[in-house]
């Protein structure tokens, strides 16, 4: 039975033993410890008994948006609804916090339409998110994630 609960500091190294391919194959944006641990309330984890099988964080950017970002589901227990769980219970928080939009930059479009996201064009991102983020990773500027929306 998958588990759910926010991360603490302990979770970091099996965090980032589970995120590594898919940073290794610039799917997700590479955060170090320190980084991780600036933004640690920001994650919900998921536990399939002891063993973490997926996370992911909503971070604010702005009184009324905030972003899902580096969601990640173990390849064993990818397509149980692990990953739509994630995102609900990111969802929940938002609303509870008072946010207005959520927004998802990804590869996986339908996954996110399923969830009601609706795509957005990427010029409508805040100038702040580019800058702060997009610049890392290693296919800017060609970027070919979608950007979605989520209104809450």
């Amino acid at each position: 039975m998958i588990k759910y609960r926010k991360a603490t500091l302990l979770d970091i190294p099996a965090m980032q033993i589970l995120v590594k391919p898919e940073i290794e194959s610039g799917v997700i944006l590479k955060r170090d410890n320190d980084e991780v641990a600036t933004n640690i309330r920001s994650y919900h984890l998921a536990f399939d008994d002891e063993r973490l099988v997926g996370f992911c964080a909503l971070h604010i950017h702005t009184m009324t948006l905030a972003e899902v970002r580096s969601l990640i589901v173990d390849i064993s227990v990818r397509g149980t609804g692990v990953g739509s769980n994630l995102i609900k219970i990111a969802l929940e928080e938002a609303k509870a916090l008072g946010l207005k939009e959520v927004l998802s930059l990804t590869y996986q479009q339908a996954f996110f339409e399923h969830l009601d996201f609706k795509e957005i064009p990427k010029e409508s991102l805040p100038e702040h998110k580019i800058w702060a983020d997009c610049i890392n990773c290693k296919h800017f500027p060609i970027c070919n994630e979608v950007s979605l929306i989520h209104s809450i």
